[in-house]
């Protein structure tokens, strides 16, 4: 084996170890956070945007000064918002 060999071996040896103790130690927290996110996002839009589902919080001027920032995350909002709900749901 060339010093080159060893020194790869090496590399993918420490990379598989640091990739072993970010999956026990930090995965669970990251997917956590993600999900918080995700749901912190969709109750935003629904908050400035309920008046399209026949939900009126806020004054329709708000609503549309924040539009140009909501438009990309609409059509996937309303999408999970519509979705019918499972028992199931709430445990994943």
């Amino acid at each position: 084996m060339t010093e080159e060999e060893k020194a790869s071996a090496l590399k993918r040896l420490w990379q598989n170890i640091s990739d072993t103790v970010y999956g026990m130690a930090a995965h669970d927290m990251s997917r956590a956070a993600l999900r918080t996110r995700a749901s912190m996002e969709h109750l935003f839009i629904l908050i400035t945007m309920g008046d399209l589902l026949g939900i009126p919080i806020l004054p329709p001027y708000y609503s549309l000064r924040l539009l140009p920032y909501v438009v990309p995350q609409i059509a996937t909002w309303k999408r999970r918002m519509l979705r019918e709900k499972d028992v199931a749901d709430a445990m994943f």
